[in-house]
């Protein structure tokens, strides 16, 4: 079984990722394409959500973690929910952290009363 440093960096790592997918252009703006090619779809939808990307990104982390079954259901919950905690905590803080597409009448794009980008609640699939 790995120690706790193994799950502090698991969550750091999948916020790292997930931020990038999420809301940066990343380098040559490559992220900011991807996004651009993945249009409204349910591969858009998903970039556009933390807290669904998250999930997604936590995968292959936990399996770069060793514990057993059991332990990597948990640990997928947990990284997930680590890096959206960590994110909520950050990001009114950060600015940089803006979605690269600047269509703020967009429904996921738009700041609701509290200045935070929506979507969280409408991503599906």
């Amino acid at each position: 079984m790995a120690g706790p440093e193994w799950i502090v960096l698991g969550v750091l790592a999948v916020w790292r990722v997930t931020s990038l997918l999420q809301a940066e252009d990343g380098p040559w703006d490559l992220i900011a394409r991807l996004r651009r090619v993945a249009g409204a779809g349910h591969l858009g939808r998903l970039l556009d959500c933390f807290y669904c990307l998250s999930l997604w990104v936590a995968i292959p982390i936990v399996f770069l973690i060793e514990y057993g079954w059991r332990g990597r259901i948990l640990l997928w919950l947990g990284l997930s929910g680590g890096s959206i905690l960590l994110q909520r905590l950050i990001a009114p803080a950060a600015p940089f952290m803006e979605h690269s597409i600047k269509d703020e009448t967009h429904e996921l794009l738009r700041k609701n009363e509290a200045g935070i980008h929506g979507g969280d609640e409408h991503c599906g699939g």
